[in-house]
């Protein structure tokens, strides 16, 4: 299997940004920021998407939330808010098969999005 973007930012064969990491997730910069905050919250797991995850997953998933709040207070979009958003397979806008959790924030958010 061709390891992702993601998989070779955390093995450190690609350059990124890193805002937050642990032995069990990394956040990172989005090179191609849909917001003026954008950062990419990715277990080092590979779980290619929401229709992987398995009961075993449920406290790193809950995990990857409580970086997302954290990084929101520390780049102080906490209080005028944020998004938080995955996105499942081609219809949902998937472009990389390994699980992340986007954080945007830093400008009004339109809805619908997309």
């Amino acid at each position: 299997m061709t390891k992702t973007i993601f998989q070779k930012i955390i093995d450190r064969e690609l350059p990124a940004e890193i805002v937050f990491e642990d032995e069990e997730i990394i956040a990172f910069w989005d090179i191609t920021p849909a917001a003026p905050i954008h950062i990419l919250i990715v277990p080092k797991k590979l779980i290619t998407s929401i229709n992987d995850i398995k009961d075993e997953d449920k406290k790193l998933i809950g995990k990857m939330f409580l970086i997302a709040k954290d990084l929101a207070k520390e780049y102080k979009i906490n209080e005028n808010g944020f998004r938080t958003v995955f996105n499942t397979n081609d219809d949902g806008g998937q472009t990389v098969y390994h699980l992340h959790l986007h954080l945007l924030g830093g400008r009004k958010m339109s809805w619908p999005p997309g």
